[in-house]
């Protein structure tokens, strides 16, 4: 450990294998290669931020050039590891790529590869975030890589190994490092707490950690964050910590979800503003509230270590209880209308109205939360549709109704839909008719400008298009057909190149007229007076 540095995620940066946490595969399968004398020529290590990839990069330096040899590594007095940590050892050159892309500085690595190292057995070249290097960097890289000299190793670290070519994947030994474990964090950061001192309860330490999305180098930045707002002998507190870190209680919207259940619209609203006014953006919100019904569902499978400290006991139990009367179905459309909403977020302006018509939607749907076979059997019939999102959209009275709202509903609907059914389209000239009867515009565009029919008959309308048809053009004319009708329309896209256009049709009627006119004995004599005439117009004779 690096106990000169102040800060936490370089204090107990790991200095050799024994210190690593959550790694073991890794360490374990690097230490038989050194071992075996099986020494790849790049290492490449991928993964998220913060769990060790750098860190390993050096260790694995320290491992191929102790005086020690691997098995007494760092446990004596060795120059070489110390002139690693410190970054000053000669033989090994650690370069970041974010700042030196080029094929330049690509070409001064491999001429410095050229000389054989110094005071140690390899001579190691460290290249951080090397997805930033540059097309030509990585292709001057390549041939050195496959064969370099035997005193010469290559270990990479990267966060994006999709950006690195798999040219240069397939010549290194790639290891990719996991998340580290809830538990283990959490014991490590436990550990931490306590050699310096601090006073942070357990339930604090676990929000860190879940904060830190299994991020060694997060949980550590967090702790520290946490040491320095203690003040004297006073404890940090979970409710201090949510605070600070700027997360509000699970409780609160656990609250929100068993009003939710009841339909108390009232308090449902107030208890959403109070978490808001915390300063609870509202997509964190839904993604929260997403986690939440995930939990109510799941509830009766999971364990409390397998929340990964996303919930404590208290929680944990309650929503056991609450679960309990609450159909399994219900839950499944909440979040079928909670990902819907998830979307709805990008479109409108005031995203906090959005999430409180939300919260509205949510109540209409509990309305049928009852272990009653009737209300049962309409959850279901709304399940069973193909697809939950499109029939939410399409037919939102039926979907978010109660049970005493059906009665009221259902004359309605039908009263509609036979209204709707007058509209009888046996043609495609008959489609285009009721386009322009119902002010539909821009589907009356599309179908005489770049439509070409192949087929229509029974409902079934096969068409071929050129590259500028709308490509929302067949939900939206599928929807009108339905609206129009009454009747569920096919409409089919062929490879085959079906008539004209009605446009086309036109044009092509215009240049035989134009082309008659220009042959008539008329326009001859026109141009014998005038020789610069030129027609640009043909109007029909008026009777």
């Amino acid at each position: 450990m690096n106990k000169n540095s102040k800060v936490l995620a370089l204090k107990y940066r790991p200095q050799n294998f024994g210190d690593l946490i959550g790694q073991e595969v890794v360490a374990e399968t690097i230490i038989n290669s050194i071992k075996a004398d099986k020494i790849p020529n790049a290492y490449l290590f991928t993964g998220i931020r913060g769990i060790g990839k750098t860190t390993i990069a050096r260790i694995v330096a320290k491992s191929l050039n102790c005086l020690n040899g691997i098995e007494n590594e760092c446990k004596k007095e060795c120059t070489n590891c110390d002139a690693i940590t410190n970054s000053s050892h000669i033989d090994v050159l650690e370069m970041d790529a974010a700042s030196k892309t080029g094929v330049d500085d690509v070409r001064d690595l491999i001429e410095f590869s050229r000389y054989g190292p110094t005071s140690s057995k390899y001579k190691i070249f460290i290249i951080d975030e090397v997805h930033m290097l540059s097309k030509q960097a990585f292709n001057a890289l390549l041939k050195t890589l496959e064969e370099p000299p035997e005193y010469l190793k290559f270990i990479f670290a990267t966060t994006e190994i999709k950006k690195i070519p798999i040219t240069v994947v397939s010549r290194c030994q790639r290891f990719d490092l996991s998340r580290i474990r809830s538990s283990e964090l959490f014991e490590f950061i436990k550990k931490v707490k306590e050699k310096e001192n601090g006073k942070i309860s357990d339930d604090a330490l676990k929000l860190i950690v879940k904060i830190s999305e299994g991020s060694v180098r997060d949980a550590l930045s967090l702790l520290d964050r946490a040491l320095l707002t203690l003040n004297n002998d006073k404890v940090l507190e979970l409710k201090d910590a949510q605070k600070i870190f700027g997360y509000f209680d699970k409780s609160q919207l656990i609250d929100l979800f068993e009003l939710v259940l009841k339909a108390e619209e009232k308090k449902v609203i107030e208890s959403y503003r109070k978490i808001y006014d915390q300063g609870l953006e509202p997509k964190v919100f839904i993604n929260d509230f997403l986690e939440l019904v995930y939990y109510f569902k799941n509830i009766k499978s999971l364990t409390l270590e397998s929340t990964n400290f996303s919930l404590n006991d208290e929680e944990f139990i309650r929503i056991k209880e609450i679960t309990s009367n609450v159909d399994d179905q219900v839950l499944i459309l909440f979040w079928q209308l909670t990902l819907r909403t998830l979307d709805e977020l990008d479109i409108v302006s005031n995203q906090n109205l959005s999430i409180e018509m939300f919260l509205i939607r949510l109540m209409h749907l509990s309305s049928i939360n009852t272990k009653n076979d009737n209300n049962k059997n309409d959850i279901t019939k709304i399940i069973e549709k193909n697809d939950i999102a499109s029939e939410l959209k399409n037919e939102p009275v039926s979907q978010i109704k109660n049970v005493s709202q059906k009665t009221k509903i259902k004359p309605q609907l039908q009263t509609e839909i036979k209204a709707d059914s007058k509209n009888i389209i046996s043609s495609f000239e008959d489609l285009i008719e009721v386009c322009t009867k119902n002010k539909e515009m821009r589907l009356k565009y599309e179908l005489e400008k770049n439509v070409n029919l192949v087929s229509f008959e029974n409902n079934i309308l096969e068409i071929s298009f050129n590259d500028n048809l709308d490509k929302n053009f067949v939900k939206d004319l599928s929807l009108k057909l339905f609206e129009w009708t009454g009747q569920r329309w096919i409409i089919t896209l062929s490879r085959t190149k079906g008539a004209m256009s009605i446009k086309e049709k036109e044009q092509n009627t215009k240049n035989e007229v134009f082309n008659k006119v220009k042959e008539s004995e008329l326009y001859r004599n026109v141009l014998n007076k005038f020789p610069d005439a030129n027609l640009i117009e043909v109007l029909k004779k008026k009777e």
